[in-house]
């Protein structure tokens, strides 16, 4: 399957970089909730409009989701309410459980980038990969 790169994928990871860079600033900002909320908001829209709203919607609404699902719309919508840190805190353990099966194509792809793929080819980051992936690496 070819990813095709149309202008409604361009603006969605457009609007997901935004998202996660006002994210950024506001847990720098010591948690502005104005700058997280739209973080927020920007991240949530620029992956419907990356992946559709249909794939996104049958995303989150997986079985084995609901516990991210669950945990990263509260956090969502804490920040909205004006609890940031503890927002934050839900948002980032639904975030990590549902993009947990992301990681392994995501050190992949680092591999490939010249300065990180040469810290991601050492052996002890290898090795620390692999035990993560599951596979038995002699010790």
């Amino acid at each position: 399957m070819v990813f095709e790169m149309n202008d409604r994928k361009k603006i969605g990871l457009g609007l997901t970089g935004f998202g996660i860079f006002f994210s950024f600033l506001g847990i720098i900002f010591l948690f502005d909730k104005g700058l997280l909320a739209m973080g927020n908001i920007l991240f949530l829209s620029g992956v419907m409009l990356t992946i559709g709203f249909k794939s996104t919607m049958l995303f989150f609404m997986k079985p084995q989701n609901y516990k991210g699902t669950i945990s990263f719309g509260v956090g969502f919508f804490l920040v909205l309410i004006g609890w940031p840190i503890i927002g934050m805190i839900l948002e980032a353990y639904g975030f990590i459980v549902l993009f947990s099966g992301f990681w392994p194509t995501l050190v992949v792809f680092l591999q490939r980038i010249p300065i990180f793929g040469w810290i991601f080819q050492q052996p002890f980051v290898t090795s620390f990969l692999d035990r993560y992936r599951g596979r038995r690496v002699p010790v």
